[in-house]
């Protein structure tokens, strides 16, 4: 039952990224920036540092060790506030289910902003 609610809701989100068009990426482009280089990824963050961003206002993810400032997607998501089911988390296992097309895997890349550290 748990499966098939993750499956529902990450479809949703996979919906979201195709139909919504992202506003705020210059805002995005700025944070990456703001860490000191221009180049994505430069930065890693520990997973207790992700798990700080676990509200509407401040949503960071974690897919395959790859972090994620969703923020500015959070009151787009047609799945409403399931987004926020692993706000701060790895939300890996769900972003990968079956419901998602292809193109949500590219979309994503938008929000990126670092690394997980690897311990």
């Amino acid at each position: 039952m748990a499966i098939a609610v993750i499956a529902l809701v990450l479809g949703v989100l996979l919906g979201a990224f195709l139909l919504i068009p992202r506003h705020g990426k210059s805002a995005h482009m700025n944070k990456v920036q703001s860490n000191g280089n221009n180049s994505k990824g430069s930065k890693s963050y520990s997973k207790g540092e992700v798990a700080l961003h676990n509200k509407r206002t401040d949503c960071w993810i974690i897919i395959k060790d790859k972090v994620y400032d969703v923020t500015s997607y959070v009151e787009e998501h047609p799945g409403g506030d399931a987004i926020l089911a692993h706000a701060g988390d790895d939300s890996t296992e769900g972003f990968y289910g079956p419901q998602h097309a292809t193109r949500v895997f590219d979309m994503i890349d938008d929000f990126y902003i670092g690394d997980l550290q690897k311990y």
